[in-house]
């Protein structure tokens, strides 16, 4: 009786839209879904917020939420079933939970510092998308480069 519990049963993600963030609203729900599946926060069979839910949420339009639905269903990450839903259809390569959990308290701890030492979202954005493009190019712990 699984299945009659994710149909009824409320989703294991709630979208949140970053207006300032130039991304298109339906990518930012894509992406959203896509991030869930990586850290395992969702799993194949769960069903995803049903439209009207995320049009009520959110407070935008209908066919935005339908044009992210149907990206996921293009890349083959999710399914639509008439009358119950749209449902998660492929993993992505997960990352074990406990990997997951010791590391965003880290990235949490490190958050509460960079906010008690006075930096903003947009500071504190920046530092970490400067932090990992160094690391990606191989200067880890060299000091910061510009963008």
């Amino acid at each position: 009786m699984e299945v009659d519990k994710q149909l009824s049963g409320p989703s294991p993600i709630e979208f949140r839209l970053d207006p300032g963030s130039g991304v298109p609203t339906y990518l930012q729900l894509v992406r959203q879904v896509e991030d869930a599946l990586r850290l395992g926060f969702l799993v194949p069979g769960d069903r995803l917020p049903k439209v009207k839910e995320v049009v009520a949420g959110l407070a935008i339009n209908p066919n935005t939420v339908l044009k992210a639905y149907r990206e996921l269903e293009h890349k083959g990450l999710a399914a639509g079933r008439p009358g119950q839903g749209t449902f998660v259809q492929a993993s992505a390569d997960v990352v074990p939970l406990r990997n997951v959990r010791a590391l965003r308290q880290g990235i949490m701890r490190w958050l509460d510092e960079a906010a008690a030492s006075g930096l903003d979202d947009e500071v504190i954005t920046a530092l970490f998308t400067s932090a990992l493009h160094d690391l990606r190019r191989g200067q880890h712990g060299q000091g910061a480069t510009a963008q």
